[in-house]
């Protein structure tokens, strides 16, 4: 078997529908299997996923054991020369796994890959490719130096901004919501730290790989990754298990500066902790979403279903084309279009993905993805049903 692929689930039901069902596509002529273990999800995800994904192997946990055990759980069963990392809240082009698997066929010093994630405004997640958390690099993430000067190749090694994002190039660390492994190197280096309940355990790997002689690779094709870290960072519980998992990333390989980062690394989890706390108390955020004031775009053929949706939520849409060759970018400016609905039927993922990235005016223009598999309007704002 070629392609193992591993999915957690923790109350996303909707995301992951829609990951599975674009995962469907994208394994078509790729011998394979999928796993989806699900954390004590309380969101009806078990019934639902179980009964429209027959084909997918399921491992249900009584409690949430955390990323990496679920992750551990399901590895341990796979059998697929190539194991895949895949977060539910994503969607991957038609093409992306059948690329990816050929460049680990092609590029044998490569122990694992990612790719290039947008989110669900098309924004470049820069989480996609990252440096390994030094002392140094840590400090610079924890301070602020490496948000002050992102391209600085002295700076800005969290992020490593400075390597071109649509080029192909080695690096420290891939991101756990798509990572591509050779099960070889996974039975070389172990499997992931379940020391890391969330966060980190994909720092602590890469790590791991590159000490057996493993090269991780990232590779300019496009996912779909709705909730990348760049949409938690506001989030109190978010800069705590961040931190502290940089915290145990420092202490596991870097002993030696144990009470620089003992005093660096906790320091920081309270300073940010409590900035952020203050910042939440005095400056409420608003849940992201688009003017719901603003028009309507549909980009189908079969535009009917999806105005019968949005319909039931009161919205008319402003312009329906089956090609697209009637919007172009300035029109979301010039006529107000703040809403933006692809069709799968009409278009592929792959397409839709690059769009989303060509179109993206992050803050101002929400897009939707409309499957007539499932009957959902999903974004990463909302689902319509």
């Amino acid at each position: 078997m070629t392609l193992s692929i591993v999915i957690v689930n923790y109350n996303v039901c909707g995301f992951l529908e829609q990951c599975l069902l674009s995962v469907r596509d994208a394994v078509k002529g790729i011998s394979h299997e999928i796993f989806v273990v699900d954390n004590a999800s309380t969101d009806g995800s078990e019934a639902y996923i179980s009964t429209r994904f027959p084909q997918v192997k399921y491992i249900y946990n009584t409690e949430n054991v955390g990323f990496s055990k679920a992750n551990n759980q399901a590895i341990a069963q796979s059998s697929g020369r190539y194991v895949l990392l895949l977060n539910p809240d994503t969607v991957v082009g038609e093409s992306v796994l059948d690329e990816a698997c050929h460049f680990l066929d092609e590029h044998d010093d490569a122990g694992a890959l990612g790719v290039k994630m947008i989110d669900g405004d098309g924004k470049f997640l820069p989480e996609s490719k990252r440096g390994f958390p030094s002392p140094w690099v840590s400090f610079c993430k924890i301070f602020g130096l490496s948000k002050l000067f992102p391209y600085s190749r002295r700076f800005g090694r969290y992020h490593l901004r400075f390597l071109d994002e649509n080029s192909t190039h080695r690096v420290d660390v891939l991101s756990g919501a798509f990572m591509l492994l050779r099960r070889s190197t996974l039975d070389r280096c172990g499997l992931l730290d379940e020391n890391f309940f969330m966060y980190g355990e994909d720092i602590d790997l890469s790590y791991r790989m590159t000490l057996t002689g493993e090269k991780n690779y990232y590779l300019p094709l496009r996912i779909l990754h709705y909730k990348g870290e760049s949409t938690k960072t506001e989030s109190l519980r978010y800069v705590r298990i961040f931190y502290q998992a940089m915290f145990i990333f420092l202490r596991k390989h870097y002993p030696h500066y144990k009470l620089f980062a003992l005093l660096s690394i906790k320091t920081a989890i309270y300073m940010r902790a409590t900035t952020a706390a203050v910042r939440r108390f005095l400056f409420p955020k608003k849940e992201k979403r688009c003017d719901v004031n603003g028009k309507w775009y549909i980009w189908s053929r079969e535009a009917d279903p999806i105005k019968n949706i949005l319909d039931k939520y009161g919205i008319t849409p402003t312009l329906v084309t089956p090609d697209g060759r009637d919007i172009a970018p300035h029109l979301f400016r010039s006529e107000n279009i703040r809403h933006v609905v692809f069709d799968r039927k009409t278009l592929s993922y792959g397409r839709i993905i690059e769009q989303m990235e060509r179109w993206s005016v992050p803050g101002k223009v929400c897009f939707y993805i409309y499957s007539p598999d499932s009957g959902k309007i999903v974004s990463a704002h909302s689902l319509l049903t």
